[in-house]
């Protein structure tokens, strides 16, 4: 039997950064990810094997709100999504701690305030920067903004290493791809690397966590977790990191088990007010070739649209041809790339109780049902934004050409354990314990009551690192087996 002060479940953003600092402060620490480490072998930066093929994506099966069949876009492996997406990591503005029914937002049980330091502190680990906009980006953004309609450009905080502009290949796939060279900042070189020779620090892939173990005396006390392959690891402590999709299936069987659904007033909330943005890629086709090689440098911002943001995408000719239909072959969709530049386009969606997350079970896959209808004000903002986006690139000119990321597309997938004040209301308290539940807490992005205008992820990280330092205030000079005498006695 193996105890541990503290069990985390998923390496991605919110479980490496508390992995980290936790090890650090010299607590015995278990991290457990689902997937293994991912080759570094180039095939993450090939771009038939990553979007063609889809070879590093998860396969797992679900539902939607109609039963109909579907695999979202989920990453297993160390580091988790950070190691694939666009390394665009921006603050939420202190507005966006604020409750905005209009907009059917929640808000949130702490203050812009409270996470400041951790956000500078998540910067400074990540190495965050910024870098120039180069030629092409600059020309048509320089017209988008000359032609009013409340546009304005901001540089784009990025994880990446300044010398990533030395290697072409990795400069032009590092959005959706996984560094090779580790030119970008993913949770496993940036939380992981630095603990993982520390004797109190465990690293184990290939672990699926199955359940949660309760204390045979007090189901409100989780003590321990079981693997698919019926390993048992004990802790004083666990956290759930494993995502929106993913740590609330595991509360609920938890809660369903224990029959504590009957008795926790946040139990009704597992799962529910999932969020992940309303999104829509957008390509511009222009009489010039483009050749710039990072593009994804500049946040585009429009003050009549609060909700919403546009980012340049990185991607390369060859990446914008392979997005293009089948049927168009794949020479022509190269050469037509070499002409386009991608934009990815984001609206902060609303929370509604109905879009949610449900575990599945008795042979049934898990359910995503999520539904744009139930999220009015966001819709509205999102068409309003795609229209005055391709109406700005077609004075540039450019010819826009927009899809809607589909349900499948999880990217910045939260707000499926919202933490509140209430458990009437929300599932997880400000300190990131699950509302009724002893020494259970999460951080990931389940938590989030709003998912901003722009990526969540920076957000994830500083989050961790605050329920983090609680804890170790909160614990401080108690290991494993001193709590587990004190509960005994």
């Amino acid at each position: 039997m193996e105890h541990y002060d503290y069990i985390i479940i998923g390496s991605g953003a919110g479980g490496s950064a508390a992995a980290c600092r936790l090890a650090e402060s010299g607590a015995s620490v278990l991290l457990l990810e689902k997937g293994p480490a991912l080759p570094l072998d180039g095939s993450t930066l090939d771009v038939e094997r990553v979007i063609r093929q889809g070879q590093f994506t998860s396969r797992e099966a679900w539902r939607d709100g109609d039963g109909r069949s579907f695999a979202p876009e989920e990453y297993f492996n160390i580091g988790g999504k950070t190691k694939w997406y666009g390394a665009a990591v921006i603050r939420y503005a202190p507005h966006e701690f604020d409750a905005d029914p209009a907009h059917q937002c929640l808000g949130w049980p702490i203050r812009y305030a409270d996470l400041a330091s951790y956000y500078d502190a998540a910067e400074r680990q990540l190495g965050v920067t910024t870098f120039p906009a180069e030629p092409g980006l600059a020309a048509i953004v320089s017209r988008i903004t000359a032609n009013g309609a409340d546009w304005r450009s901001e540089p784009l905080p990025l994880a990446l290493s300044p010398d990533i502009v030395n290697d072409a290949a990795e400069a032009a796939h590092f959005d959706a791809f996984a560094s090779v060279r580790g030119l970008k900042a993913d949770a496993e070189r940036i939380f992981i690397d630095p603990v993982r020779q520390l004797p109190n620090f465990r690293l184990l892939s290939g672990q699926m966590v199955a359940a949660l173990l309760a204390d045979e005396r007090r189901p409100q006390r989780v003590s321990g977790v079981v693997t698919e392959k019926g390993q048992r690891f004990w802790g004083r402590t666990l956290l759930l990191a494993a995502g929106a999709l993913h740590s609330p299936r595991l509360l609920q069987a938890y809660l369903a088990d224990t029959r504590l659904d009957d008795h926790l007033p946040a139990a009704h909330n597992v799962g529910r007010h999932y969020k992940q943005h309303l999104l829509t890629a957008l390509v511009g086709f222009g009489a010039s070739r483009q050749a710039d090689l990072l593009r994804k440098t500049l946040l585009l911002l429009n003050e009549q649209l609060p909700h919403s943001s546009v980012q340049p995408l990185g991607f390369d000719a060859e990446l914008i041809g392979a997005l293009m239909p089948a049927l168009v072959p794949r020479r022509l969709a190269t050469a037509l790339g070499r002409f386009a530049y991608g934009f990815f386009l984001q609206t902060e969606d609303g929370s509604h109780p109905d879009n949610r997350v449900v575990a599945g079970g008795d042979g049934m896959p898990p359910q995503l049902d999520y539904r744009r209808q139930r999220l009015a004000p966001a819709v509205i903002e999102h068409r309003r934004l795609v229209r005055g986006f391709s109406r700005a690139l077609l004075r540039v000119p450019m010819m826009p050409f927009s899809k809607a990321i589909p349900l499948a597309g999880t990217a910045h997938a939260c707000g499926s354990l919202a933490m509140g004040s209430e458990p009437a209301t929300s599932v997880v308290d400000a300190q990131g314990r699950v509302h009724g539940l002893d020494n259970l807490y999460v951080v990931d992005g389940s938590v989030l009551p709003r998912s901003g205008r722009a990526n969540p992820s920076l957000t994830i990280f500083a989050w961790a690192l605050r329920v983090s330092d609680l804890l170790i205030h909160k614990t401080a000079g108690t290991r494993y087996g001193d709590a587990r005498e004190h509960t005994a006695a």
